[in-house]
């Protein structure tokens, strides 16, 4: 079983007691983040599915595959499942310590395995949504400590490693950009999220809690939007994060929040709390009468499946 908590003890200890590691001398501040004040426009949350035995029931990541699909990925139980917008489960298949999951350019599933510390091997695996019984092949392997998943227009994979330095990129064709991996020198990333030519990722080990930019064309350059967490003792653990109405929303695990950030000027708000240990949020897409103009999905450690409508 993967606890995150577990995991990352020894590396927020240390970040305690040295100030957390940094975004890299290239990053520049743009803003700072004082105490975190509710949105204007808030959210109604209510439960899609409801979970089990927190932790025990781990549910880490979630993707639309456009086609009428909620894919989840079942952490703890070592499985992909697929729901209706019912919120009937459809399907399911095994994928070892499944992560990351994002549709691909191709409208296959990607999603990442091995998402364990102690995993001996991990990469990304695939599988045909459209398929009456979906079947999940390895696509790329020996990657070990992976996380987040972000995928480009061009259908190069970004995947986040939250205790090591560098954002893994793959291409096309499963081979390893190894040059823009060293560029993107960014430790602790966890949530990934591409906008335009940026990659956005959350960075879960630093205790100042902050949200970088990354440009897929020069990721030497990448820069900290804002920081969250003020106070290093109140690490906010970001998870993962996505793009909403020209704005990105980050999960926060340990405080049960999401956040709402302007990635042009930093300035962030708390559209949503109370949840239990999110680990996730995507935007509803062509997922039957959920509109992706005020729905996002939240999967948590809890095992619960939550639909939050903004506004």
């Amino acid at each position: 079983m993967r606890m995150r908590s577990v995991a990352l003890v020894g590396s927020l200890l240390a970040a305690l007691m040295a100030g957390g590691p940094g975004t890299s001398t290239a990053a520049s501040r743009l803003s700072t983040a004082t105490a975190l004040d509710p949105c204007q426009e808030r959210a109604t949350v209510k439960v899609f599915r409801e979970g089990g035995v927190p932790l025990l029931d781990w549910r880490e990541n979630l993707e639309f595959d456009g086609r009428g699909t909620l894919w989840v990925a079942h952490l703890t139980k070592n499985r992909v499942e697929g729901y209706a917008p019912d919120g009937t489960l459809k399907t399911s298949l095994p994928v070892p310590g499944p992560g990351g999951i994002r549709r691909g350019a191709d409208g296959m599933m990607y999603v990442d395995f091995g998402v364990n510390p102690l995993a001996r091997d991990g990469g990304i695996m695939r599988f045909d949504p459209a398929a009456a019984r979906p079947r999940a092949e390895q696509f790329v392997n020996g990657i070990s400590g992976v996380n987040g998943l972000a995928v480009d227009a061009d259908g190069n994979f970004y995947l986040s490693r939250e205790l090591a330095t560098g954002i893994v990129k793959i291409r096309p064709d499963g081979t390893k950009d190894e040059e823009w991996t060293r560029k993107a020198d960014v430790f602790g990333t966890n949530g990934l999220e591409v906008v335009g030519d940026q990659l956005y990722a959350s960075v879960i080990t630093s205790t100042a809690s902050p949200v970088v930019r990354i440009p897929l064309k020069d990721p030497a350059h990448h820069t900290t939007v804002t920081e969250l967490s003020p106070n290093p003792l109140k690490i906010k653990l970001l998870d993962d994060l996505t793009s909403f109405d020209g704005d990105l929303v980050v999960a926060s695990f340990r405080d049960g929040e999401l956040i709402r950030v302007d990635p042009a000027t930093g300035r962030s708000c708390v559209l949503a709390n109370g949840l239990r240990m999110p680990s996730s949020v995507r935007v509803a897409r062509a997922f039957g009468d959920h509109d992706p103009r005020r729905d996002l999905f939240v999967v948590e450690a809890s095992g619960r499946i939550l639909k939050v409508t903004v506004g």
